[in-house]
Formats: structure tokens, C-alpha cells, sequence
């Protein structure tokens, strides 16, 4: 379960900006929500900050893309589309513990996102985990110095 929470935690923790006209975000600080539901149960609501450099902003695939390392487990990336104002991916690992990852960001405008990523994790064929995870993050200031 720790491996489904490493991959989850790598994609949501690195949004992507920039300043340029055609970047979808701006870099800055932004304020972004999560909410989880669990095997069915709901999670109450985390705030997080986190500061956007524009270096971590001009790919939006590397920085909101998943990160496919876990332990005794090999990943794929079996979908991958960045098109318009949207980035859709699935990563699917198999071994110790199998997981199918899936993420779709909206970039609404350069100063708001929301995304949701799915999360299924297996142990000896049986479902072990089930992750839903919404994401709405805002732009709230330059980062602080």
C-alpha cells in the first residue's frame, strides 16, 4: 500500500506553469485542495501550499506526470495524452504489489486547476486499495522569498 501512496504523492505533489502566453499555469505559490475517498471512506479536506518555480513549469507532462518508481514492482506508462488545456495519463504496475494509476488535469485558466487521479492497488489478486483523489489548486501569490 505504501508503493500506491508513493506513485499517488509523486504525481499530485509537482504542478507544472508558466508566464508565457502559451503555458497553461503561472509559476507562483498556489493553494491546492485535496480530497480523498478511501476504500469508500472519505477523507476530510488538506490544504497545502507549494511554490511553482517556472523552471518546474514549463513541462506539464514531467511535472504532473507519474512517477513510476516503486519496489519490487515494474511500471508502464500505458496512456499518455497532453492536448489543449488537458493531460490525461495512466501508469500500470505489476510484481509485488500490481496498481493501476490514472490522472486527468484540467487546466481551466493560468491561475486554476482541478484534477482526479485514480488509484486501484492489488496483493495476490485481491484489491487491496481503491483511491480517488480530487484535486483543486489556485494560484495565490508570487512564491515567498
Amino acid at each position: 500500500m505504501n508503493q500506491c501512496w508513493m506513485i499517488l504523492f509523486c504525481a499530485l505533489a509537482v504542478p507544472t506553469a508558466a508566464a508565457a502566453e502559451d503555458n497553461l499555469i503561472e509559476p507562483g505559490q498556489w493553494k491546492i485542495t485535496t480530497n480523498t475517498l478511501m476504500n469508500g471512506a472519505a477523507s476530510p479536506p488538506q490544504v497545502k501550499a507549494r511554490c511553482l518555480t517556472p523552471e518546474q513549469t514549463n513541462d506539464i507532462g514531467k511535472t504532473f506526470g507519474p512517477a513510476g518508481t516503486t519496489v519490487n514492482s515494474t511500471c508502464e506508462r500505458t496512456e499518455y495524452d497532453a492536448s489543449g488545456r488537458k493531460l490525461k495519463w495512466r501508469l500500470q504496475c505489476k510484481g509485488q504489489f500490481d496498481m493501476d494509476v490514472m490522472g486527468d488535469f484540467n487546466f481551466d485558466s493560468s491561475v486554476h486547476y482541478t484534477a482526479t487521479i485514480t488509484t486501484k492497488g492489488w496483493m495476490a489478486g485481491s484489491l487491496v486499495s481503491d483511491v480517488k483523489t480530487e484535486l483543486e489548486a489556485e494560484r495565490v501569490s508570487e512564491c515567498p522569498q
